[in-house]
């Protein structure tokens, strides 16, 4: 098991991009939970775009969202650590999952962790970690954890991964990923110089 600074529960939010449920993208998520969980005590937070998007589809600023999506919108920017899953569609995230971000402080996210995931149809589609997700938690000068995991609809049986292949993905993402959320915990009383610099 990790250790992580103080040895708390760590705040996990997951913020999945599908537009229908029941989603795969959903399942890719819990699957990245329940193994994160293995590791360390945590709390989750699941936001389904599925269910929030008409909530916030129309607005044009912050000041426009539903309250219960300002709750949403600072989940995102007090978590511990953010797990962000989009099907592929049209060959990046969907339009939802960006309007969403669009929301996010500019600088709320800067140094969290984040671990990618998404779901296409086939192989072709895994480079939507490194061509559409990384720029845009880059621009919010946050820290996208070195491994992503991506799966396909062959990975799936019906609404349940069983792909060995991608399982053992999810569990070295993990474990990869934890000890940057241990070093970002023991910072988190220091303010960096560069938050709101540029």
């Amino acid at each position: 098991m990790v250790e992580i600074a103080g040895n708390r529960p760590l705040r996990v939010v997951a913020v999945c991009g599908s537009l229908h449920a029941p989603s795969k993208t959903s399942v890719l998520v819990s699957a990245i939970l329940d193994t994160i969980a293995q590791h360390h005590d945590i709390t989750r937070h699941v936001i389904e775009l599925s269910d929030i998007g008409p909530e916030f589809a129309g607005a044009l600023t912050r000041e426009q969202v539903a309250p219960s999506v300002e709750e949403e919108l600072q989940r995102i920017e007090d978590a511990d650590l953010l797990i962000v899953a989009s099907p592929v569609y049209r060959g990046s995230f969907t339009g939802l999952f960006k309007h969403l971000f669009d929301f996010v402080g500019q600088y709320s996210l800067v140094d969290k962790p984040v671990l990618l995931a998404a779901t296409g149809g086939g192989e072709r589609h895994a480079l939507i970690l490194e061509h559409q997700f990384r720029p845009l938690f880059g621009f919010f000068q946050a820290l996208t954890l070195p491994i992503g995991v991506y799966a396909s609809t062959s990975d799936f049986t019906e609404y349940t991964l069983t792909s060995d292949t991608v399982k053992s993905r999810v569990e070295l993402a993990v474990l990869r990923g934890l000890p940057f959320v241990r070093n970002r915990d023991r910072e988190s009383d220091e303010v960096s110089p560069y938050v709101g610099a540029w």
